[in-house]
C-alpha cells in the first residue's frame, strides 16, 4: 500500500518508559500503514504493545522515536494546540470503560465533543439524535449511564466518538466487559460503520471471535509486528459469532 492512499503511517515507531530506575522498551521499531476505509484488527499477548501503539496513533501518547503521519500530517512534530485540533477532527475514541459522564444523559453524553467545540446544542441535537438511533438507542436518549446496561454505555459511547465525524475511529477492548451476546452486537456496530461511513476502524482486542471477523489482523509480539494477515471475505463476518450464541444484530447497524 503507498503512503499516499494510507490514513495512518508508522514508520519505526519506538516508544519506552521509564520505570524504577529501568527502561521498558514497549514498541520496538513498527512498521505500519492502515489505508483508508480499512477495518483492521490488532492481536496479541498482554504487554505486546497493544495499547500502547494504538495511544501513540491516536495522539494520546508521543512515540519516544519514529514517525506517525495520520491523514496526512506528521503529529509526532505537531504543537499541542494543532495536535488537539487534528484529533478532534480526525480520531474517535472507543475504550473499554465507555468513560460517560454519569451527571448526563445518552443524548448530552453524544453531544459533548460538539459543546466542547464551543458549537450550540440546537446545531447539534439532531446529529446526535441520529447517531443514537443508528447504535439503536432511540428510546433511551434521555437515560442516564446508571440506567443503562453495560452494552447501552458502550453503544452510547460508540455514537459520541462518531459525533465529530472521524475519518479513524480507534477502539481499545470496546467488548472487554459484556457478555457475548452484546459483543456480537458490538461488532456488527462496527461493521455497520465501516461499510456504511467508510470510516477506518482500528480495534485493539482479545476477544477471539471479534479478530476472527477481522478482514486485517495485525499481531504484536514483544514490541513488533508478528503478523500481518488479511483474510478473504468468506472467512470473516461467519467467524465472528463462532464463540457466543448467536443474537439478532442491532437492526438499524445493518
Amino acid at each position: 500500500m503507498s503512503g499516499s492512499s494510507a490514513i495512518v503511517v508508522a514508520r519505526n515507531v519506538k516508544k519506552s518508559f521509564r520505570h524504577m530506575g529501568r527502561t521498558l522498551e514497549v514498541l520496538r521499531g513498527i512498521d505500519l500503514e492502515i489505508g483508508d476505509g480499512e477495518m483492521v484488527g490488532i492481536v496479541g499477548p498482554s504487554g505486546a504493545g497493544k495499547s500502547t501503539l494504538l495511544h501513540c496513533i491516536g495522539t494520546l501518547d508521543v512515540p519516544t522515536t519514529g514517525s506517525i503521519r495520520i491523514a496526512g500530517e506528521e503529529v509526532t512534530s505537531l504543537p499541542p494546540s494543532r495536535l488537539a485540533d487534528l484529533r478532534n477532527r480526525t480520531i474517535g475514541f472507543v475504550f473499554q470503560f465507555h468513560h460517560l459522564l454519569p451527571e448526563f444523559n445518552a443524548l448530552e453524553n453524544v453531544l459533548m465533543p460538539g459543546m466542547v467545540q464551543g458549537r450550540s446544542r440546537r446545531e447539534l441535537e439532531t446529529r446526535a439524535r441520529a447517531l443514537l438511533e443508528e447504535v439503536g438507542l432511540k428510546d433511551r436518549a434521555l437515560h442516564r449511564p446508571g440506567e443503562l446496561s453495560g452494552g447501552e454505555q458502550q453503544r452510547v459511547a460508540l455514537a459520541r466518538a462518531l459525533m465529530l465525524e472521524p475519518k479513524l475511529l480507534l477502539a481499545d477492548e470496546p467488548t472487554g466487559n459484556l457478555d457475548s451476546a452484546t459483543s456480537v452486537q458490538i461488532h456488527d456496530l462496527f461493521f455497520g460503520i465501516n461499510q456504511q461511513r467508510h470510516t477506518t476502524i482500528v480495534v485493539v482486542t482479545h476477544n477471539q471471535a471479534l479478530a476472527a471477523s477481522m478482514p486485517r489482523v495485525v499481531t504484536l509480539r514483544d514490541g513488533h509486528v508478528e503478523k500481518d494477515e488479511r483474510r478473504a471475505a468468506s472467512a470473516m463476518r461467519s467467524a465472528a459469532t463462532q464463540d457466543g450464541p448467536e443474537e439478532p444484530a442491532v437492526t438499524s447497524a445493518r
